[in-house]
């Protein structure tokens, strides 16, 4: 057990430093583990053994009010997540306290393959042609031509650029859109409101990779998704929040849009009585994307403290007031 756990009984031992550890009512044993060897000197623990109260840092996913109420003395709290809306939502996170969101931390390669799958399982028609084999009809489809299949990317964050310059590699023509103005090579940016409709009428393919936030709840509703062009294919890796589901299927059920497919959801895991289980033109995956990787994201975090520690700038702090 720690010493910090403990009452001492030398006031003038110097402390050590604590980190805390909570990931959804799972012990965290890995994580702690790891940590340990990160900081071979430090108190590590997982809460609610742990006293958080007198931590240091916290590493959480998805922790309960009762125990961010209690990080007001933390000196940074780590999301163990690219996306920190859920934690800006808890009740009691503690207004002073800097939080640090992950950065890539071997997410970034995976999001890489399940898009470039999803991108080419549109381009090259694996879904007519599997509805052909359905009927035994062999019948060749004309070759789409790249540069009619043009890929819009909604969100040009860490993950949105390494996607970008994948798909770029791959021959295609990306177009990205952010809400402040971008430059990314062999990418045509759009950015801000008055972007987004050019942007969304050139993309026969809508990637969304957006965070959560107040402005992108509900973004692509009726009068967005109408903007794409005829028989577009939506894929969705961010947040379920961010498009307007029964708009979705009415505009694929009346061929405004081609399908979709569809990693996360408001309500996770999706109920198994919810229809979009079972429509024929929407795929379902259990938000597997791109998921958090242990060792990744504690050297990430490590190096995080380290400099804290030592008074240097740190990136991929989470600003509050725009929820990312």
């Amino acid at each position: 057990m720690c010493s910090s756990m403990l009452a001492r009984s030398h006031a003038d031992l110097p402390r050590r430093m604590n980190i805390l550890v909570y990931i959804d009512g799972h012990g965290g044993g890995a994580w702690t583990a790891a940590l340990e060897r990160a900081f071979p000197s430090a108190c590590v623990g997982a809460w609610p053994a742990m006293d958080a109260s007198n931590c240091d840092y916290a590493l959480v996913w998805k922790p309960p009010q009762a125990l961010l109420t209690q990080l007001d003395r933390s000196r940074a709290i780590f999301n163990l997540g690219a996306g920190a809306d859920a934690l800006l939502r808890t009740p009691g996170l503690p207004r002073d306290v800097p939080i640090f969101r992950l950065e890539d931390a071997g997410m970034g390669e995976q999001m890489v393959e399940y898009i470039s799958y999803a991108v080419l399982r549109q381009y090259r028609e694996v879904d007519a042609y599997a509805a052909q084999q359905a009927e035994s009809v062999w019948k060749p489809r004309r070759r789409l031509e790249k540069a009619e299949f043009q890929v819009g990317l909604l969100g040009l964050g860490t993950l949105g650029q390494a996607v970008a310059q994948a798909l770029v590699a791959l021959g295609f023509v990306v177009r990205g859109w952010s809400r402040r103005e971008k430059a990314l090579g062999n990418v045509e940016t759009y950015h801000g409101a008055e972007g987004l409709a050019p942007f969304l009428q050139g993309s026969r393919i809508l990637v969304c990779l957006l965070p959560l936030t107040p402005d992108t709840t509900g973004l692509l509703n009726r009068e967005r998704l109408s903007w794409l062009p005829q028989g577009a294919y939506i894929v969705n890796v961010a947040r379920g929040g961010i498009i307007v589901i029964p708009e979705l299927v009415d505009a694929i059920d009346r061929g405004g849009l081609s399908g979709a497919m569809l990693d996360v959801f408001e309500e996770e895991p999706l109920p198994a009585a919810d229809s979009l289980w079972r429509h024929p033109s929407i795929t379902i995956t259990p938000h597997v994307s791109a998921v958090t990787q242990l060792l990744p994201s504690v050297d990430q975090i490590a190096e995080k403290i380290r400099r804290l520690q030592a008074g240097d700038a740190v990136t991929g702090r989470v600003d509050v007031l725009r929820g990312y």
